[in-house]
């Protein structure tokens, strides 16, 4: 997700991938969630949506009650009333509380055992789904579940840690074209002017990214890479121009293919959309906002970015939205990176000190907010310096700490380990660990389970015989250990030295070859800090 808010292939290359759902809920223990089908209508004549959720679902232990997250009906007309219940076939009772739908039975539902619950529902959809009308007017219905609002207009387990393969089944006017995840294994006119979409996901994937778009597109094929088909789906009126900036895709695959795995899905299509946020990477069909399209290729970034997703928040996802930086921050960075690779080294360290500069007017704001920030229960508010830009500032200083070679090594092992599954940053710490053969267990409790980062004021001082007497002072409260490089300059010469700042002050003497007349500190754009310096006559 990226923070911009406004108020002929071989035949092997298209088989799906089949990835199960997991054996454990980080959130609910007691389900598991195997496979979701809803089968939704959609009407011009009004926003009232009706459904028809089939949910397999398997136990994790002895139950009379199953419980899912569906908004209620409102005053004002909108959420989601639940018509009739099935379990296994057969009628049972139900009842809607509190934003949940509790299906009840009279049997117990054994531990280790699979069920599969059919929801019959209708309503007005007041967020998830955006019913609306894009820059020019026309009718739309964008899905736009982050982080747990698919339970607007589905019936859930609306949390990160239960994936689950998906299919959608939509009935439209058909004037619209549909855009879902996975393969679309139907099409057909039934008459009376609508038509059936049906699309299937064989990936489990977690709720924040099963979606459906429905408007009137312009579907224009990219191109492809190895096995992967990219596709642009833009709105007709701005068909050259989103065909043109959208084909970036094609050649920003490669760099996350190569660097860490192959590409999780079956397809990636590029949608132009209504979603509130700059970009949102719902798993192979990628949702950007309606002025992502300019056919000026302005939004390479945000295109690197929510396709780094669909590696890290889609396949690998965070077990619980507190280690969201292990998708947001990964997207950040690895966007950093695939810049540098393609603009240099200057780019890398242009973006790394907006970066820094926008992690410290954070710090400014919001002081006290470590990255893994387990008490915020408004998750919004975790779209945030710290998930995006700190995150990313850790990995590349990771990367300085471990080296290229066992940083790429790091992610593509926790990918191959994470594939499919959820991941905690304690997991990333392992994977590190075991890429490295480095003990990080500090490294990462400061920079991520602290607040801040280190606030310097730096003092120096020339003296006899070209020597330089440096004080480093740690104003920030809690104090921190990292290597801090500084550059002598003077007489046309120039060193660096690297010094280890642990202490509350630290004073460094040291002896030159020339005679200096100033310092620039991290010249290579290493460290996430802020200093002050100042020459002591």
């Amino acid at each position: 997700m990226n923070l911009i808010q406004r108020g002929i292939a071989l035949i092997f290359c298209l088989l799906p991938v089949s990835v199960p759902a997991q054996s454990y809920n980080y959130n609910d223990p007691l389900l598991d969630v195997q496979h979701y089908r809803f089968e939704l209508q959609l009407t011009d004549t009004s926003n009232l949506i009706r459904g028809t959720a089939f949910i397999d679902i398997r136990l994790n232990r002895d139950a009379k009650e199953l419980t899912l997250d569906l908004i209620d009906m409102k005053s004002d007309g909108k959420g989601m009333k639940v018509e009739a219940v099935a379990l296994n076939g057969t009628e049972t009772g139900f009842q809607q509380k509190a934003d949940r739908i509790i299906c009840t039975t009279n049997q117990l539902l054994k531990s280790n055992t699979t069920c599969q619950l059919m929801i019959r529902y209708q309503g007005v959809p007041a967020d998830g789904l955006i019913i609306s009308t894009n820059k020019y007017n026309k009718r739309t219905f964008f899905a736009d579940n982050w982080p747990n609002r698919a339970r607007h207009w589905l019936p859930v387990n609306d949390h990160p840690s239960d994936k689950a393969t998906v299919e959608f089944v939509v009935t439209a006017p058909d004037h619209y074209q549909v855009i879902s995840n996975g393969i679309q294994t139907e099409e057909t006119n039934i008459g009376n002017g609508y038509t059936i979409t049906h699309y299937k996901e064989n990936v489990a994937i977690p709720t924040k990214v099963m979606v459906i778009g429905v408007a009137g597109f312009a579907v224009g094929y990219a191109g492809s890479s190895g096995c992967v088909e990219v596709s642009s789906w833009v709105f007709p009126e701005e068909k050259e121009k989103g065909f043109y900036d959208y084909a970036q895709a094609v050649d920003i695959l490669p760099f996350y293919i190569s660097n860490v795995a192959k590409y999780p899905f079956n397809k990636l299509a590029n949608v132009q959309s209504k979603t509130i946020f700059g970009g949102m990477e719902n798993a192979g069909c990628i949702f950007y906002h309606e002025n992502s399209v300019n056919g000026q290729r302005k939004e390479e970034a945000l295109i690197s970015h929510e396709i780094a997703h669909q590696w890290f928040g889609n396949s690998v996802t965070e077990k619980h939205w507190s280690h969201l930086w292990l998708s947001e921050g990964f997207a950040t960075y690895l966007t950093n990176c695939y810049l540098e690779q393609k603009y240099g080294t200057d780019t890398l360290h242009k973006l790394l000190k907006d970066q820094r500069n926008t992690v410290s007017r954070y710090s400014l704001k919001e002081p006290g907010r470590p990255v893994v920030d387990s008490l915020e229960q408004q998750y919004m508010n975790l779209l945030n310096a710290n998930s995006y830009q700190k995150g990313a500032w850790f990995l590349h200083m990771l990367r300085r700490k471990i080296g290229d070679a066992d940083f790429w090594k790091s992610l593509a092992g926790y990918y191959a380990s994470f594939e499919g599954k959820n991941a905690t940053t304690q997991d990333f710490r392992r994977s590190c660990e075991n890429a490295s053969g480095l003990n990080l267990e500090a490294f990462f409790n400061q920079w991520l389970y602290l607040p801040g980062q280190p606030e310097l004021e730096i003092s120096y001082q020339l003296q006899k015989g070209n020597e330089v007497a440096v004080v480093v002072k740690q104003a920030q409260k809690e104090l921190f250990d990292f290597p801090l490089e500084i550059e002598f300059i003077g007489d046309g010469s120039r060193i660096r030295k690297t010094f280890i700042i642990r202490e509350r002050e630290e004073k460094i003497q040291v002896r030159l070859q020339f005679r200096m007349s100033g310092i620039q500190v991290d010249p290579d754009t290493n460290v996430l800090a802020t200093w002050k310096v100042k020459s002591v006559k």
